[in-house]
């Protein structure tokens, strides 16, 4: 079983603003974000498309601090 407001992979919090009644009107970080669809693809059937994943697990730090990695 998934909860929507930790990561499906590590199980830490995700951040998720939809997961949060408090911020539910609110974009979600993922959607500023390009996840690697391998990231994806990676995690069980059954735990896609459930909760986000957190920066970490989906690879994407650089991204939400505004740098690439070299």
């Amino acid at each position: 079983m998934t909860t929507p407001s930790l990561c499906p992979a590590c199980g830490a919090r995700n951040d998720c603003s939809l997961a949060d009644p408090r911020t539910a009107d609110q974009a979600c970080w993922c959607y500023s974000v390009s996840i690697d669809p391998k990231v994806l693809e990676a995690l069980p059937e059954a735990l896609r498309d459930k909760a986000c994943l957190c920066p970490r697990c989906a690879q994407v730090d650089a991204q939400l601090r505004g740098t690439e990695p070299s």
